[in-house]
């Protein structure tokens, strides 16, 4: 199966909606094998197991937006329904509403995939905050690097003239 739909394929249908990472319903249809009025006509016959956290509908605005963005129509293609989307919790419903082999097999290269991603998403926090960390520390040691060149440049410079003592005689302090 994981040839048929590598993880890429996949994680280039997984889109930022409303603060989720979602995908839409004619991407999950056609990687289910089925048609996108039949995979919504089982999510409305079992519409208790899909709370608004697992599937919402798409304005208009979101449609037209997603699709500029995307470009997920070909030119002259219009939508005549506004999308659904799915959740990461929404696609793992859809594995008990539809029961095809292949919907088992598309399920788990799915759910894979949303755990790579959050995986993915999860070193990067990490290593931001470690940079952010060793950023202050270096700024810190910045400031103190910056105090000692002061005082090297400070004792490289020669003594101005009053501030210079001299030793020994004048002439002119000689007694005559």
């Amino acid at each position: 199966m994981k040839n048929l739909m590598p993880e890429e394929i996949i994680e280039q249908k997984i889109f930022m909606i409303r603060g989720h990472r979602v995908m839409l319903d004619r991407d999950l249809a056609r990687l289910y094998g089925v048609s996108t009025k039949r995979l919504n006509e089982q999510v409305k016959r079992n519409i208790k197991r899909f709370p608004d956290d697992f599937m919402f509908q798409l304005t208009w605005d979101e449609v037209k937006s997603l699709r500029s963005q995307n470009a997920t129509l070909k030119q002259g293609q219009h939508f005549k329904y506004r999308l659904y989307v799915f959740t990461e919790q929404g696609v793992a419903m859809l594995s008990s509403v539809l029961n095809s082999e292949r919907a088992i097999q598309v399920n788990i290269v799915i759910m894979r995939t949303f755990v790579k991603l959050r995986q993915i998403l999860s070193t990067h926090k990490e290593l931001a905050h470690k940079l952010n960390e060793l950023e202050k520390r270096i700024e810190k040691h910045d400031t103190e690097i910056q105090a000692i060149f002061e005082a090297i440049r400070q004792l490289m410079e020669p003594p101005s003239a009053k501030d210079r003592i001299i030793t020994g005689f004048r002439v002119a302090d000689r007694v005559k």
